[in-house]
């Protein structure tokens, strides 16, 4: 267990001892009151039980794509809860852009449980204080919960594109989100960058074919909903580049485009979950915030993560569903791209790789 979070672990102790303490009294107390006017001694409510009939709110921040799969698995989770404790949970949810998501947690929005879209966004909530050091270590998997691939949607069959090198062809228009505000549209860019470097090629080569790409963005939309938005209603672009998950659930819901999960090389998209620790404690909410993670991991869960187009986690969920998902060659990772703390100084940081980019293109149009 590391230092903070140990520290932070015997603080919560403490507090707990002080108010069981507390508690002891009062109910003495309540108790001595029972005998003097009754004559009689009764347990009557406990504490546990008063508990029990009290409502909790949890505050669920997560990334835009997984809506569908929490609203299935919330009434799922608040169903055992109340079988096994009595105890009635409510949530507030909310969906956006992965980054502005967690700018929003950071600047105030009291989130209980956050799901976002890359492990860089838990960490940037560490960072300000409200996620506890080692929170990768407190669910299984190190706290990924699902994951995904990278595909890309086409405007129709004519569409000639048929591996990561034709989006850099001059006269074919993507649409991708921006990695700015995105944590979606940070694995299209990483999923760019990665198909040439663990290929073997250079970052110089890598940077050349990523400006190509990006020279055929016409619009960068917030997050990913926004760009499949742009793509699907506005009819912009020729290729949207998209997470798997999105792709299936819109197969499954009747879209006929036609679309490839590149399979010689691809990331793979991997999506944590984390208590924040400041809140739950703030709220009095962490064993049910605890519980609810725990619950995510569970074949019951997964299932539902699986319908709606995520890799699952647990194994047995992943073989129900193998037939779903395209075997990738080179399924490359972030830790094989040098880890979330240098792709955010080389690429998203202010004044950084992307940005420049950005800067030389508008120069250029």
């Amino acid at each position: 267990m590391k230092t903070a979070r140990y520290i932070s672990y015997l603080r919560r102790s403490q507090q707990q001892l002080i108010r069981l303490t507390l508690m002891g009294v009062v109910v003495s107390g309540a108790i001595a009151a029972c005998a003097n006017n009754s004559g009689t001694s009764s347990s009557g409510d406990t504490s546990e039980t008063a508990n029990a009939n009290k409502e909790v709110k949890l505050t669920l921040v997560s990334y835009a794509v997984t809506q569908k799969a929490y609203e299935q698995i919330i009434p799922k989770f608040v169903e055992q809860w109340k079988a096994k404790t009595g105890q009635t949970v409510t949530f507030d949810q909310s969906y956006g852009g992965s980054g502005s998501q967690t700018r929003a947690v950071i600047d105030g929005l009291e989130a209980d449980v956050v799901a976002l879209a890359l492990a860089l966004d838990t960490q940037k909530i560490e960072k300000a204080g409200l996620i506890e050091p080692g929170w990768e270590t407190e669910l299984p998997n190190e706290s990924i919960v699902h994951k995904s691939v990278a595909a890309l949607v086409f405007r129709d069959a004519n569409t000639k594109v048929a591996k990561w090198s034709d989006l850099a062809t001059g006269n074919i228009k993507v649409i991708t989100a921006n990695p700015k505000t995105s944590g979606g549209a940070r694995w299209n860019f990483l999923a760019l960058w990665g198909a040439i470097t663990q290929a073997g090629g250079t970052e110089q080569e890598a940077e050349t074919f990523v400006e190509k790409v990006f020279k055929n963005v016409p619009v960068l939309p917030k997050d990913a909903r926004e760009s499949s938005d742009v793509f699907y209603k506005q009819n912009q672009g020729d290729v949207l580049i998209n997470y798997e998950n999105e792709v299936l659930l819109a197969k499954q819901q009747g879209d006929k485009q036609p679309y490839l999960v590149p399979t010689d090389y691809n990331i793979s998209i991997d999506n944590p979950v984390a208590v924040v620790d400041a809140n739950v404690d703030k709220h009095g909410t962490r064993e049910v915030a605890e519980a609810f993670t725990e619950f995510l991991y569970t074949p019951e869960a997964q299932r539902e993560f699986a319908k709606v187009g995520f890799r699952p986690v647990d194994e047995t969920v992943t073989k129900e569903f193998a037939a779903q998902y395209p075997k990738v060659d080179k399924l490359f990772t972030v830790k094989d791209l040098g880890g979330w703390d240098k792709i955010q100084s080389q690429f998203f940081d202010d004044g950084a790789y992307f940005d420049k980019m950005q800067e030389k293109l508008s120069k250029s149009k």
